[in-house]
């Protein structure tokens, strides 16, 4: 490679596979459909895991939660107590010391760093201690902890928790926008994580501007549903056709949002002189689902946790003139474990071993023929797993013993469970044994997820033993109080 170019990697939270225009026509993301129809599109892309901060770590290690150790989203070891202003540690009551969940482990950044790039990091970290750069960094401005509000967010700037009052979501894309117009020489790496459109969708947390797009919006994708009979009750819920409309609206609100951001980024790249020499990356975290299933939530949005496509699949956008087709949508199965070895096969760096993922680089220069890997798809929460191929999903329940088998050819929405049906039995057996053969393959004492209890509710600590109680242990059902 002559020049590296320079990334830019931009990440929401809880952006369902559904929410770009080019699925759902009343979204406005013109910025975003713009990218698209310059770039390559993926729609088949998935998570590791339903939950951001699983998720997170498996984007920038590669490994599967089984080998990292996160397997809820991290109620603490964000930051330690004893660096909290007054006000804050009443607020944050469950944050005691601030703990590298990934230690030791090379990640995505590291592979960046060792190639020469200059290194900033804007937005959500939520891979634990979020006080302190991870080692390349060169600019941090982060947020604290995982969630907040989006006009008094806690953040972490030069070493010092504080609020913010600006919109979160704006008071990111100004600091992505400051690193492009101060980075003193390329290459240079600039990550983005967004909260958005993450929970509140209150109407008094996002911009009036924002809100008043949708004002005569009836959200047609999203028809009122029964609610799921495993929903939990400990998020937004529109369980009434006022409740939907007001949610769906908060949640556009939040999308439009990034997608203006989206908009000032590539701007600064052009006044700077650099849109030609540089690689725009757009996904989610995870899924969301917004009805969908008569789910709210992700894949803690019910109990035992879900693996529908909606939950597990994830926008995913890849733009840079130079390097990639233009307008080409790929429809090859593809996941987040693939990131850190495209990017170094990118980077002529060798691969790592004992990775699940493989290099999407040659989808990104040249059309590829459909294909089946040997291991498409997988996923897991706690001991909730997942594989899929192209045709067939299988999911594994033992929380009570709900296991389920979905024929997605014949059924794209996953609507009639299969298993145990005799005349699935072969493709039933072929999933599981690949099932059982991959998280063999990768899990990494002590970290196996099979034997930990995560609820949804948020990871506490650490793992460091098998079995380890490490976890929120609080679950409350929607019907609960209905």
């Amino acid at each position: 490679m002559a020049k590296k170019p320079n990334i830019v990697f931009i990440l929401t939270d809880d952006q369902g596979p559904w929410a770009l225009s080019q699925h759902t026509p009343e979204l406005i993301t013109p910025n975003l459909t713009r990218m698209a129809q310059e770039g390559v599109r993926f729609d088949n892309f998935f998570c590791a895991s339903p939950v951001c901060s699983p998720a997170r770590c498996s984007i920038v290690t590669g490994r599967i939660p089984s080998a990292h150790g996160v397997h809820d989203w991290l109620g603490s070891g964000n930051v330690a107590a004893s660096a909290l202003t007054e006000e804050m540690r009443a607020l944050f009551r469950d944050e005691h010391e601030a703990i590298d969940y990934l230690a030791g482990m090379p990640t995505v950044f590291d592979a960046l760093s060792e190639s020469g790039y200059r290194m900033g990091f804007v937005g959500k970290w939520h891979m634990g201690d979020s006080m302190r750069p991870r080692p390349g960094f060169e600019y941090w401005n982060v947020l604290l902890r995982g969630g907040a509000h989006y006009k008094h967010a806690d953040i972490c700037v030069d070493g010092k928790p504080q609020f913010c009052d600006q919109y979160i979501t704006d008071y990111f894309t100004d600091r992505a926008v400051d690193y492009i117009d101060s980075v003193p020489s390329s290459p240079f790496f600039l990550a983005l994580h967004y909260t958005a459109p993450h929970t509140p969708w209150a109407h008094d947390e996002h911009r009036e501007d924002l809100l008043g797009l949708y004002d005569d919006c009836t959200f047609p994708s999203h028809p009122l549903r029964p609610i799921h009979p495993d929903q939990v009750g400990n998020m937004e819920i529109g369980d009434t056709e006022e409740k939907r409309r007001s949610l769906l609206q908060g949640y556009y609100a939040a999308i439009t949002a990034v997608d203006e951001g989206v908009g000032k980024v590539f701007y600064a790249l052009r006044r700077n002189g650099l849109l030609e020499d540089t690689v725009v990356i757009f996904s989610g975290d995870n899924g969301m689902n917004l009805g969908q299933h008569g789910v709210w939530g992700k894949g803690n949005g019910t109990w035992p946790m879900n693996m529908y496509d909606s939950s597990v699949k994830v926008p995913f956008i890849m733009w840079g003139p130079k390097w990639m087709r233009k307008g080409a949508v790929i429809t090859n199965l593809c996941s987040h474990y693939d990131i850190l070895p495209t990017l170094r096969d990118f980077l002529q760096l060798p691969p790592l071993d004992s990775l699940p993922g493989e290099s999407f680089l040659p989808e990104l220069t040249a059309p590829q023929p459909c294909k089946d890997r040997t291991l498409c798809i997988l996923d897991e929460y706690g001991p909730v797993r997942m594989v899929r191929s192209r045709t067939h999903k299988l999911v594994w329940e033992p929380l009570r013993g709900n296991h389920q088998l979905y024929d997605l050819v014949r059924d794209p929405d996953e609507e009639v469970n299969l298993y145990g049906h005799p005349d699935y039995a072969a493709i039933q057996n072929t999933l599981l044994n690949e099932m059982r053969r991959a998280f063999a393959q990768y899990t990494v004492p002590p970290f196996d997820g099979s034997k930990l209890c995560p609820t949804g509710s948020g990871q506490m600590g650490k793992v460091t033993c098998e079995g380890d109680h490490v976890f929120d242990p609080s679950i409350t059902l929607y019907w609960e109080n209905h």
